[in-house]
């Protein structure tokens, strides 16, 4: 079978086509034949060699879309559309291929109204926003603030959040023409820094209160400037670092406000948050609340060109390979 395998870390260049033995049913294993790849950055740190849990050769991607082509009993019958994420493209091979061998617990049916490059951007960024925000206290009427409207984990944690009533579902773009495109698409509450601080326009949409909740896959200058946006007894969850591993924080903001700050790793969650997340994700996509946005596809012989318009194109919504 086809598969786009990095055979070094040390960039774009790296990933090659080759030709690998098709997967197998083994015990617990489904096998997918593989229709779409969502493309995150975590495959970009990885190729730049700085992920050393990974080791070379391998076939990146961690989540996607497929059919059940063999080995999923009666929860998942042959024929069936699933979407999954899970270890794969870190410690073992991943979805730039056509079919891969799957636990089962790791799949979940994609919902009827939604297609297959669609729910392949779906699981990394679905799951962690909802399960963040079950950590994180969520509940109908808290003010959310998940910073990157564009970004997968931003768009996701604010969909989420509006689709279960929350009383502000607020994010940021450093882009005007991001900002606009948000509006376009019924983005009420995201803040142009561009023209305004995160601070000043959290201020204006919540009338002075502040966030219940900070969901941050951002990291860098931008977690420090959440924290300070925090209403008394918030918290900030920080589960990304694509805009820089280091931060400064103003203590204060977290002990006049008897606030907290936390971590979050999505592989970490035990089996029934899992459960629970998806429950309320497909809900929320079944009815139409919740419409995953993809920015552009690429066919998987340009995974690397795919790659690179992801991080450096920064594209509003989630980059996608069909296969």
């Amino acid at each position: 079978m086809r598969a786009m395998r990095a055979e070094a870390f040390s960039g774009y260049k790296d990933l090659k086509l080759v030709d690998i033995p098709k997967p197998s049913v083994s015990d617990g294993r489904v096998v997918i034949k593989i229709t779409a790849a969502g493309v995150t950055p975590l495959e970009h740190t990885i190729l730049s060699g700085g992920y050393p849990r990974a080791k070379a050769p391998l076939v990146l991607g961690g989540e996607g879309a497929g059919v059940v082509e063999e080995g999923g009993g009666i929860a998942f019958p042959v024929g069936s559309r699933v979407m999954f994420t899970g270890p794969y493209g870190v410690s073992e091979n991943g979805t730039y291929s056509e079919w891969l061998a799957v636990r089962s617990e790791n799949l979940c049916l994609i919902p009827k109204n939604i297609g297959d490059v669609s729910a392949a951007g779906v699981p990394v960024a679905y799951l962690t926003a909802q399960m963040a925000l079950g950590l994180a206290g969520f509940v109908k009427g808290k003010t959310v603030l998940s910073p990157a409207i564009g970004g997968s984990v931003g768009n996701a944690v604010t969909q989420l959040v509006r689709a279960q009533e929350a009383k502000h579902a607020i994010s940021t773009t450093t882009n005007h023409a991001k900002a606009q495109q948000a509006r376009y698409l019924d983005f009420d509450d995201v803040i142009d820094l561009s023209e305004e601080k995160l601070s000043d326009g959290v201020r204006r949409i919540t009338s002075g209160y502040g966030a219940d909740i900070v969901i941050d896959a951002i990291g860098g200058e931008i977690l420090g400037e959440a924290l300070s946006t925090l209403a008394s007894g918030g918290s900030l969850t920080t589960l990304g670092y694509s805009a820089g591993r280091k931060a400064t924080i103003d203590v204060t903001d977290l002990i006049w406000k008897r606030a907290s700050m936390k971590s979050f790793s999505l592989f970490a969650q035990p089996a029934e948050a899992w459960s629970t997340a998806w429950s309320v994700i497909c809900s929320v996509l079944h009815s139409g609340a919740v419409k995953p946005i993809v920015a552009k596809t690429f066919p998987l012989t340009e995974a690397a060109d795919a790659l690179r318009y992801l991080i450096e194109g920064r594209p509003f919504g989630r980059v996608v390979l069909t296969i």
